[in-house]
């Protein structure tokens, strides 16, 4: 071995454990988290429209219980978005509407016209559904759940057919209305970032 060779090899060399050691200690700080702190009054206008968003879908449930479908799962991960994260991307009017919207219509599609086995209703429901939203730039990760719910869920929505769509719409509109009000309390005009 030349001299030049060894001596890049003392300046390139490390031992293994000391590069599996570093890559861990920097890989490990990728799983820390969001390092924003929200301010009290953030805190509170999150509670405050995540509160307003889902009681008032609750209470339409409770004083018309045909109106049970405007409170699904999918709503809950929404509201995370648009209360705690207005500025994201996903939790636009555009993509929350938008989101829902489709895969609601690509999840009854996939129950209604595809064989009855689960694992294809379901995966093809949902990945469908993922790239319709990416064509569209209306991707809602919730939405990804909308479309599942129209596979898996009960009788009562399988027996809606498209008519699943509605609830599912009106719902995000709910969400969307309070969203304009919490998010605007203490910084007017701070949501939505766009509309288109």
């Amino acid at each position: 071995m030349s001299e030049q060779q060894r001596k890049q090899e003392e300046t390139t060399a490390v031992p293994w454990t000391r590069r599996i050691l570093i890559s861990g200690r920097s890989e490990r700080r990728r799983y820390h988290g969001q390092r924003v702190r929200a301010t009290p009054g953030q805190l509170l206008a999150a509670w405050l429209g995540a509160f307003a968003g889902i009681g008032l879908l609750a209470s339409a449930v409770a004083l018309f219980p045909g109106l049970d479908l405007l409170v699904i799962g999918s709503f809950g991960a929404s509201a995370v978005l648009l209360y705690a994260a207005p500025r994201a991307p996903f939790a636009q009017p555009r993509n929350l509407i938008g989101g829902h919207l489709i895969s609601a219509l690509i999840g009854v599609t996939c129950y209604r016209y595809l064989p009855d086995l689960s694992m294809l209703q379901e995966g093809v429901a949902v990945a469908t559904a993922i790239v319709a939203m990416m064509l569209t730039h209306t991707v809602h990760p919730p939405g990804g759940a909308t479309a599942l719910i129209a596979v898996i869920g009960s009788e009562h929505i399988h027996s809606l057919g498209y008519g699943y769509v509605m609830p599912v719409l009106t719902g995000a509109l709910v969400l969307l209305m309070v969203a304009l009000v919490s998010n605007n309390l203490l910084e007017a005009g701070s949501y939505p970032d766009r509309w288109d």
